[in-house]
């Protein structure tokens, strides 16, 4: 006997089921119904190209803003800090951003051409005593760097631009290696005598012309406030002006001379001590210890010394 039943699918259409006694199942497919059109036609949604771009591909949210902000801040750094005339104490002021912005990575001078200039700028500012120390270049793990030190610090550029060392010399040579790597910036050519001057020529003192106008004026000071003084005593001048203004004449005049003389001992201590700072540079066979390099020096400035 058949058994059969009608369930409904869960497309709504009735599907058709039964069982004979001893037989296995019958075949439970549906009949082929007559195809949904909404289920063949393609979806436009789908096929149709999405004319929006994708989010990868869309410019950051922002970008504008921070360009516009980027350029007003490179404005204000031009106005503000002279790079004609760039020093340690403008570096030390100038923040992260300030530098960022003043100097754009994508446009740096790299390379040799960096050690070139920089050595360049640094041979003519040793020149002008701007700078106090030996300039080498040097070889060292299969590349060249440029090396200064003194007796209290180095410098040690390499050619990607990074400086690095400590002391007054690595302060004096990093606006010069950014100058340096500015391609707007001209480096002039140095002098054929850079090098540090000998210690026995440096002289004890400069300004003499002013130190001699000054002393002229002191004794024409002493000499009014003798004049006024001596009136008073010898000449029996009866007003009390002459002699109080003698008295400022003289101590003006005594105050002159003690300020040339202290200007004068203070040059001469600062000339012994830069002597002996020179004495030290080249009567040294070695670099100090504090050095890291140790390649050799392929520059002349070890013939010089």
């Amino acid at each position: 006997m058949d058994d059969a039943s009608t369930r409904s699918g869960p497309d709504g259409a009735e599907r058709r089921e039964g069982k004979r006694t001893g037989e296995g199942p019958v075949d439970s497919d549906p009949e082929p119904t007559e195809a949904d059109p909404k289920s063949t036609e393609a979806d436009p949604k789908s096929t149709e190209a999405d004319p929006k771009p994708t989010e990868s591909a869309e410019e950051p949210a922002g970008t504008g803003e921070i360009d516009a902000e980027l350029t007003e801040l490179r404005e204000r750094v031009d106005a503000e800090y002279d790079f004609d005339d760039f020093g340690p104490e403008d570096m030390a002021r100038m923040s992260a951003q300030e530098w960022n912005a003043a100097f754009d990575p994508g446009t740096w001078i790299t390379g040799d051409e960096l050690l070139d200039r920089a050595e360049d700028e640094l041979k003519s500012r040793i020149a002008r005593r701007e700078v106090f120390g030996i300039l080498e270049r040097v070889a060292e793990d299969g590349e060249e760097r440029l090396l200064v030190y003194s007796d209290e610090g180095y410098a040690i550029l390499r050619p990607s631009g990074e400086v690095t060392g400590r002391g007054t010399v690595l302060r004096d040579v990093e606006p010069v290696v950014a100058l340096a790597a500015m391609e707007e910036y001209e480096v002039a050519d140095p002098p054929d005598d850079w090098s540090l001057p000998d210690p026995e020529a440096v002289s004890q003192g400069s300004g003499e012309f002013g130190n001699l106008m000054i002393q002229v004026v002191a004794a024409l000071q002493v000499l009014a406030g003798i004049a006024l003084i001596g009136a008073t005593l010898f000449l029996s001048v009866e007003t009390i002006v002459a002699p109080a203004v003698g008295i400022l004449f003289l101590l003006v005049g005594i105050f002159l001379f003690a300020m040339v003389a202290n200007a004068r001992l203070s040059d001469r201590f600062r000339a012994e001590e830069y002597r002996e700072r020179l004495r030290a540079l080249r009567d040294a066979e070695e670099r100090p210890e504090f050095v890291p390099l140790e390649g050799p020096a392929i520059s002349e400035e070890n013939d010089e010394r």
